[in-house]
């Protein structure tokens, strides 16, 4: 039994599995650094790690609030959807949750500081900038994009060039030389996120009016788009791996994240939001999809 604001109910909060969502494209956007010339700082590694377990704390946090209406009429929640569950469940209350996301935020503006003032890097704040920004654009009044049917791309763009953005320019210091093309896969790959971790919540959120592509789409029709959506941005290696002409070199890092779609095409019939456990399965599939080309990318560019 978790006792309502205690430790346990914060944990519960802070969703930390998650976390792999913020810390393999600052991951990535570092090793395209690296690769690009810059010499690594294990400083400014430290600071955008610290960056990204606050900003995947004020994501979680905040997105509670913002879904609370959504999250108490879901009955299909799984570990990936559904919100934390803290306030359906009354383990901590929509005040409490608001301020520890402000000091999240808080603590992300922080980190920026440092980094600009210690190091140089300047275009740290603005990407805190934007990620404050993306955030409160998709979740909140007046824009409340999420709930317009344009989640998807905002988490494209938040997951796949915000934060690589970050993660370059912690050991860069600027975005001179950064190739914007690096980013389509990335930013692919983070729509394909939002699509698949919207399975399960569709009945919900058909019922709140959040137009996810689930919805809009249905959720028969949105499991086969979400494997297409993946595979494509697993087959557009090239563009971040642009000196891999070797094509051991590119099927070591589409292969495995290809191997893991093709199992999740024998099991998406399952992937209803009525079948708890087969939507789980694969949910969890296309995640596991997904980072392993982001692994992929990051070991073939260090």
């Amino acid at each position: 039994m978790i006792r309502p604001g205690g430790l346990a109910a914060w944990w519960q909060a802070a969703r930390p599995l998650a976390h792999v969502n913020i810390a393999m494209p600052l991951i990535v956007g570092q090793a395209l650094a690296i690769a690009a010339g810059a010499r690594f700082n294990a400083f400014a590694c430290v600071l955008v790690h610290l960056f990204g377990v606050f900003d995947h704390l004020f994501i979680v946090f905040a997105n509670d609030v913002a879904d609370e209406s959504g999250d108490r009429a879901s009955a299909t929640h799984t570990m990936f959807s559904g919100g934390s569950r803290v306030l359906p469940d009354g383990l901590l209350d929509a005040r409490t949750l608001v301020r520890a996301a402000s000091a999240m935020a808080l603590g992300m503006v922080l980190v920026s500081a440092t980094a600009a003032f210690a190091l140089g890097r300047d275009a740290m704040l603005v990407g805190c900038g934007a990620a404050i920004a993306l955030l409160l654009a998709y979740s909140f009044a007046p824009l409340r994009l999420s709930y317009r049917g344009f989640g998807e791309v905002v988490q494209g763009i938040g997951i796949g060039a915000v934060l690589p953005a970050i993660g370059f320019v912690a050991h860069a210091g600027s975005l001179d030389g950064f190739d914007p093309k690096w980013l389509v896969p990335i930013v692919v790959l983070g729509i394909a996120s939002n699509m698949s971790t919207s399975l399960p919540d569709a009945p919900a959120d058909r019922a709140v009016g959040k137009r996810t592509w689930p919805v809009r789409a249905g959720v028969a029709n949105a499991r086969k788009h979400v494997m297409l959506v993946a595979a494509l941005g697993v087959l557009l290696t090239p563009l971040i791996l642009p000196a891999a002409t070797d094509e051991s070199q590119l099927a070591i890092c589409e292969v495995p994240s290809l191997v893991v779609l093709g199992i999740a095409a024998f099991v998406w019939r399952g992937a209803d939001p009525k079948d708890r456990r087969g939507v789980t399965r694969f949910v969890a599939l296309v995640g596991l999809a997904i980072n392993l080309a982001l692994v992929g990318w990051t070991i073939a560019l260090l």
